[in-house]
């Protein structure tokens, strides 16, 4: 909660203003915790909440959540395929080559991934949230 309070809030007021905008998550384990649920639901105007079916089921999430984050369906490959086309002999090294990977992804590339969504969205509604592809 502190990094959102830190740098997701004030970068989302800066890049939206009054803008309408939606706040995604996937469903890993400190995602799901209700306070972090909480903060997000009290400081995004929109949120997408992760499934939390021991507590109560109003998840939003589709429940064999199809890869519907950008990073999960795109961006990781491509930082896969960039990054680790040799092997790494420390984490170091890893690391690196994963920020120049990073920095080597152009924008237009991001904006094709993320327009791509929609159509993601609407495989996942007519399989009913379940596995589309």
């Amino acid at each position: 909660m502190e990094m959102l309070r830190a740098y997701l809030i004030p970068w989302a007021n800066n890049a939206f203003s009054d803008d309408e905008w939606t706040f995604q998550q996937n469903g890993a384990p400190g995602h799901k915790a209700i306070e972090t649920q909480n903060f997000i639901r009290a400081n995004c105007p929109d949120f997408i909440s992760v499934d939390t079916p021991w507590r109560n089921n109003d998840s939003e999430w589709p429940p064999n959540s199809p890869d519907l984050n950008p990073l999960d369906y795109s961006v990781w490959s491509i930082l896969e395929e960039k990054a680790c086309a040799k092997p790494h002999p420390n984490v170091e090294s890893l690391k690196r080559a994963l920020k120049k990977a990073w920095n080597e992804i152009t924008l237009e590339t991001l904006i094709k991934i993320v327009d791509n969504f929609p159509k993601r969205l609407k495989a996942c509604m007519n399989a009913k949230g379940g596995n589309f592809e």
